[in-house]
């Protein structure tokens, strides 16, 4: 598995003298497009900076290494309110909240595999926002090149307003690499938070 994750960054890092990739084709209804790069030079730095995070992260492709590095599980699987997909299974490290390091991602993702187990899919980085309105993003942070998406509620006690970047290194996402949600990600029945 470490071989898959140095060979993937190798990939990334391959890729990082090519030119801008040419715009994709219009998203269907109801999904957003995929955030720009900036430039040909945010490209470069992007690439690397992903390729970073496939070598630290490859570590965690065992959800029990991410547990002994301090990642705690949400027991529930977070489906797609809006559609199909979900995003899965959260595994948060609160000590890189405000990371915008691409080694310290606040979130690993996990989805149930057909094993009974739980496979690696995205990393999330999660970011406060500065004045805590939901109606300002003068402080949008940036990482691979990409804005975050936000700001956000808080979605669970004590969470402040903030900005999120999800990215899908793990598992391919027909809706673009930076997108919440993956819609061939399933929440399994009884695995999402029951209704209050």
């Amino acid at each position: 598995m470490q071989l898959a994750a140095f060979a993937l960054a190798a990939a990334l890092l391959g890729l990082s003298t090519a030119p801008a990739p040419a715009p994709a084709p219009a998203p269907g209804p109801g999904h957003a497009p995929a955030p720009r790069l900036a430039s040909p030079e945010a490209t470069i730095t992007g690439r690397a900076a992903l390729a970073k995070a496939v070598v630290s992260s490859g570590r965690y492709l065992d959800p029990r290494a991410a547990s002994a590095a301090g990642y705690v599980p949400d027991q529930y699987c977070v489906p797609n309110p809006a559609g199909p997909g979900a995003l899965g299974y959260p595994h948060f490290n609160h000590a890189y909240d405000n990371s915008l390091d691409p080694a310290r991602p606040a979130a690993l993702i996990y989805e149930d595999d057909r094993n009974g187990g739980r496979r690696l899919t995205a990393l999330e980085w999660v970011v406060a926002d500065r004045d805590g309105l939901t109606t300002t993003d003068d402080d949008r942070p940036t990482l691979f090149g990409r804005a975050f998406k936000g700001p956000f509620p808080g979605r669970f006690k004590g969470q402040p307003v903030h900005y999120a970047l999800h990215v899908w290194l793990w598992k391919a996402n027909p809706h673009g690499m930076f997108e919440v949600y993956n819609p061939t990600v399933r929440c399994l029945p009884g695995t999402t938070r029951p209704k209050a």
